[in-house]
């Protein structure tokens, strides 16, 4: 991705996406491209909550 956005912004991107999709207005270059952004913000989310979900087992397994 052209910047690092967060969690929050990707998913937000990401539910625009679909709704556009869901409505039909998007031609077939334009979901061609949107495709490929949605996948690029599914990866972003998916290793932002494995990299979350690995921090909170660090933090609990130290407090044991």
């Amino acid at each position: 991705m052209e910047k690092d956005i967060n969690y929050e912004e990707s998913l937000s991107e990401l539910e625009g996406i679909v709704a556009k999709m869901e409505n039909d207005e998007l031609n077939i270059d334009q979901m061609s491209q949107q495709l490929k952004r949605a996948q690029q913000l599914i990866k972003a989310c998916r290793d932002k909550l494995t990299k979350t979900d690995e921090e909170i087992k660090k933090i609990l397994q130290d407090q044991s």
